[in-house]
């Protein structure tokens, strides 16, 4: 009983109800290890500590009864949402690893910190809310998605980049890399914008300057992040035709062994998840597909959060029911760990099994600098991606091997 997954566009649907007292399949004991989000776990000795990492996880899913979205829209998401749910577990664990660091833990019960409350502030489903389903749902409108259309990984990765911009708290790069390509030079301008391309500051005998400058951006946030905005790093991905091919299997593994890892979303034709780690050949997600009213916070700003949290265990699924087309994430808080995330992937190309899923390269490769003659869409279903075969702006994939 995976969480009632099928493969028609997001017709699940269960309640809170169902799914607090479901008999859901207890974590497997097994001696293979269980990888989530960068970090190890043994199934036999560690399941208290495995279940409690998925539950600190924030778990959107479907609601019902918010505001309508545009003022007339829809009230709720079920049976479209489940991608942009899915775009906000990602970015909401990226929020956690920004503001909490990657081993905070949700109590229930517990009294809130402060940067909890404001990044679940950041999508409760409210029009002013930074990542709420109704700012994706409406900026999507410019990736050429109407309000309840269903959304792809590629598109939902676009948005967030765009709606990260307004989100002057958390000061985050999200950076998605088209082609199947990671271009270090590219995202080093990005993070840090006061250099040049060449890694010197941009006005060298400004020195005092650009010391000046950066002060004035340490009093806006930490001093780390006034030298390196932290990044957000979405690879749109096809991995495969109809069915994933095989040979990614392993490299797909690997993604979720960094402990820059921010997991993938995905899912099967037309029923999105968010992946968070595996065990053995299995996938383990997290599952928006279940419909909630939605949570008014409390006057004195607190939030009722135990729906936000997914307390029963994890749901999986083997990785070979993946549909090929993804979107893996990672979280660098500083440069030296997105240092350190280059010379581990670049060790996964060298040594590791299986086919590499992205290229990385120091600079702008010239193919990658003219204008796209060509775009596919890597959204699921075909109709939709023959529709915009032609008329895409900025979504496209390769296929990188058949």
């Amino acid at each position: 009983y995976h969480c009632g997954a099928t493969s028609q566009p997001c017709q699940a649907t269960l309640t809170y109800d169902t799914l607090r007292f479901g008999e859901f399949e207890d974590f497997p004991e097994t001696s293979e290890p269980v990888w989530i989000l960068g970090k190890e776990f043994n199934a036999l000795t560690e399941k208290e500590e495995i279940l409690s990492d998925v539950t600190s996880r924030l778990w959107f899913t479907y609601r019902k009864n918010f505001q309508p979205i545009g003022g007339t829209g829809p009230t709720s998401d079920t049976g479209w949402g489940c991608m942009l749910r899915c775009g906000q577990m990602i970015l909401g664990e990226a929020l956690v690893c920004r503001h909490l660091g990657r081993d905070w833990r949700w109590v229930r019960g517990q009294k809130q910190k402060e940067e909890y409350i404001s990044i679940l502030n950041a999508f409760i489903d409210k029009k002013d809310s930074y990542y709420s389903i109704h700012q994706i749902a409406q900026m999507g409108v410019g990736e050429g998605k109407s309000i309840g259309q269903w959304y792809g990984p590629n598109t939902v990765a676009q948005v967030l980049k765009k709606l990260a911009m307004f989100d002057s708290w958390s000061r985050l790069v999200v950076h998605v890399a088209m082609d199947n390509t990671v271009v270090i030079e590219e995202i080093k301008r990005l993070c840090m914008p006061w250099l040049d391309f060449g890694g010197a500051c941009a006005e060298p005998e400004g020195a005092g300057e650009l010391n000046g400058c950066l002060e004035g951006a340490c009093a806006l946030a930490e001093e780390e992040t006034a030298l390196w905005k932290p990044l957000v790093l979405l690879i749109p991905l096809r991995l495969g035709l109809s069915d994933i091919n095989e040979a990614y299997i392993e490299t797909l593994k690997q993604c979720f062994m960094l402990p820059q890892s921010l997991g993938v979303i995905g899912g099967k034709p037309n029923s999105a998840h968010y992946f968070i780690g595996y065990v053995g050949e299995e996938l383990i997600y997290l599952d928006p597909h279940t419909t909630q009213p939605a949570v008014e916070p409390y006057e004195d700003g607190q939030v009722p959060d135990e729906t936000y949290h997914c307390q029963h265990p994890p749901c999986r699924m083997h990785i070979c029911e993946l549909d090929p087309s993804i979107a893996a994430g990672f979280f660098c808080k500083t440069e030296d760990e997105f240092d350190d995330w280059c010379m581990r992937i670049r060790r996964v190309s060298l040594y590791g099994r299986g086919l590499p899923m992205f290229e990385l390269v120091d600079s702008q490769p010239s193919h990658m600098v003219s204008v796209d003659v060509l775009n596919l869409t890597p959204d699921f279903s075909d109709s939709d991606r023959l529709e915009r075969f032609f008329d895409s702006e900025d979504e496209e994939f390769e296929i990188l091997s058949l």
